[in-house]
C-alpha cells in the first residue's frame, strides 16, 4: 500500500523548525539575508534624515529586513512591521512578499483584507508625500497628478503580490482536498479489497463445506449399509448359506453404487484439463458435481433427485440390512420445490445412517407430516440392542452438523437430542413457500 498524505505530512514536519522541507528554509533565509541588506543600505538614508548615527540606522534596516525569516510562521506580523516602517521608505522587498505570505496562507479573509488596505494607505501616503517634494518645482502639487501617479503606483506595487497569493493559495488548499480526497479513496479502496478477500474466503469456506456435506450424505448411508450387511454376511455364512448369498449381493449393489457416485462426484476435477497445465476447477462445480451426484443416486434414478416419494424405499434399505424400521405419513401428500424435498429426504437418511452407527438393533420410528405451510419430519429409534453385535460403523461428528446447515439453510428449525426412553430423535421442520 502506498503511503497517504498524513503519513507524507507526520515524516517531513518538525525537522527544520515550522518549515515542512529543506528549500523553503532555504529561500526564506536567503529573503530574509536579501531583505536585511535592503533596509540596511536604505537605513543609511533613514539615519540622515532622522538625525541619527549612521550605524544606529544600518543596524535598524538588518534588524528589521530579518523578520522576513518569519514570514511562513507569523505573516501578519512581518506585514505590520512593513506598514510600521513605510514611513521610512525601506522594506520594499519585505512589504511585497509579506503581502503574498498574507494571501496566501490560512489567515481569515477579512483579517487579509484589512491589513492589505492598511499596508496600501501607508504606501499610498508615503508615495504622494515623497511624489509632492520631488515634483514641488516642476508641477504643481496641489493638482490632480500626484495623487492619480501615486495610486497607480502604489497599486502596481500592492495589487500583483495580493492578487498571486491569493491564487496560490487557493491552489494549494485544492491540491490539499484532492490529496485528502485520494487518501480517502485509497483507504476505501483497500478496505474493499480486505472485504472482497473476506468474502472469497468465505465462498471457499462455504463450497468446501458443501462438498464435504454432498459426499458425507451421499457416499456414508451407502457405506454403513454395506458394513452392516457385511457384519450380517458374516454371521449367517456358515447357518444360512442362503441368506449369506443375498446379503452377499446386497452388498455387491451397495459397493457398485458408492463406487458410480464417487466416480460422478470425482469426475469433474478432470474436466476441461489440457496436456500443457492442470485445469483449475471452481469449488463451486466441483459443490455442484456433487449435489449432482448425490441426487442422481439417492433418488433411485429419479431424474429430479431425492424426493419424499423415496422415503419408502430408503426405509426399505434400511429394513434389509436388519433394522426395523416404520413409516408414518400424516396428512396430504404434495409436490413441494426440490431444495425442499431434497432436505427432507438428507435428513432422514443421515438419522437412519446415524441408527446404523449408534444403535445397533434399535427399533426405529421415520414420521412425516405434510402441514400447511411447512413440512415435518421426525426420526427416533429407542435403545440399541444388547443381544445385536456392534459393526464398529466410524464416525467423524458431522452429522448432525450437516443437517442442522441444510435445515437452516432453507430458514427451518432443526432439534436432536436423547429421549427418555434411552433412545435419540432428530426432529426438523421445512417451510413450504406456500
Amino acid at each position: 500500500m502506498t503511503t497517504t498524505g498524513a503519513d507524507r505530512d507526520a515524516a517531513g514536519v518538525g525537522t527544520w523548525w515550522w518549515w515542512g522541507r529543506r528549500r523553503s528554509a532555504v529561500l526564506d533565509v536567503a529573503l530574509a539575508l536579501v531583505s536585511a541588506l535592503e533596509c540596511a543600505v536604505e537605513g543609511v538614508g533613514f539615519a540622515d534624515k532622522a538625525s541619527l548615527p549612521v550605524p544606529l540606522g544600518v543596524l535598524f534596516g538588518l534588524f528589521v529586513g530579518s523578520v522576513l525569516l518569519v514570514r511562513r510562521r507569523w505573516p501578519i506580523a512581518v506585514v505590520l512591521v512593513s506598514i510600521a516602517v513605510a514611513p521610512a521608505e525601506m522594506g520594499f522587498l519585505m512589504g511585497v512578499v509579506g503581502l503574498y505570505t498574507l494571501a496566501a496562507s490560512e489567515v481569515p479573509r477579512r483579517i487579509t483584507a484589512v491589513l492589505a488596505g492598511m499596508s496600501t494607505l501607508a504606501v499610498f501616503v508615503v508615495t504622494v508625500v515623497r511624489m509632492r517634494q520631488d515634483v514641488a518645482q516642476d508641477i504643481d502639487p496641489s493638482g490632480w497628478y500626484v495623487p492619480s501617479v501615486s495610486l497607480f503606483m502604489t497599486l502596481g506595487l500592492n495589487a500583483p503580490p495580493v492578487l498571486f497569493g491569493l491564487y496560490i493559495g487557493a491552489r494549494r488548499r485544492l491540491m490539499e482536498s484532492l490529496r485528502e480526497r485520494a487518501d480517502s479513496l485509497e483507504q476505501e479502496l483497500s478496505l474493499l479489497a480486505d472485504r472482497a478477500e473476506q468474502r472469497a474466503q468465505w465462498a471457499r469456506q462455504e463450497e468446501r463445506t458443501r462438498i464435504a456435506r454432498e459426499m458425507h450424505d451421499v457416499v456414508a448411508h451407502r457405506v454403513s449399509l454395506m458394513v452392516v450387511h457385511a457384519a450380517a454376511l458374516q454371521a449367517v455364512a456358515l447357518k444360512d448359506p442362503q441368506k449369506a448369498v443375498k446379503n452377499a449381493a446386497l452388498v455387491g449393489d451397495m459397493g457398485r453404487q458408492a463406487l458410480t457416485e464417487l466416480r460422478e462426484m470425482l469426475g469433474v476435477l478432470r474436466e476441461g484439463a489440457v496436456p500443457v497445465a492442470p485445469a483449475v476447477v471452481p469449488l463451486a462445480a466441483v459443490g455442484r458435481a456433487a449435489a449432482a451426484a448425490a441426487e442422481a443416486a439417492a433418488g433411485e434414478g429419479d431424474e429430479e433427485g431425492p424426493c419424499l416419494g423415496a422415503l419408502e424405499a430408503l426405509c426399505e434399505q434400511s429394513r434389509l440390512a436388519g433394522v426395523v424400521v416404520e413409516l408414518v405419513v400424516m396428512g396430504e401428500a404434495r409436490p413441494y420445490a426440490p431444495e425442499v424435498e431434497r432436505t427432507a429426504y438428507r435428513v432422514v437418511q443421515e438419522a437412519l445412517t446415524n441408527v446404523h452407527k449408534h444403535a445397533a438393533g434399535a427399533k426405529v420410528v421415520v414420521r412425516l407430516a405434510h402441514r400447511g405451510a411447512e413440512v415435518a419430519m421426525q426420526v427416533e429409534n429407542g435403545p440399541s440392542d444388547g443381544a445385536v453385535a456392534d459393526v464398529g460403523l466410524p464416525s467423524g461428528g458431522n452429522g448432525l452438523v450437516g443437517m442442522r446447515e441444510r435445515v437452516v439453510r432453507l430458514g427451518g428449525v432443526f432439534v436432536s437430542g436423547p429421549t427418555d426412553a434411552g433412545g435419540f430423535r432428530v426432529s426438523a421442520v421445512l417451510p413450504t413457500g406456500a
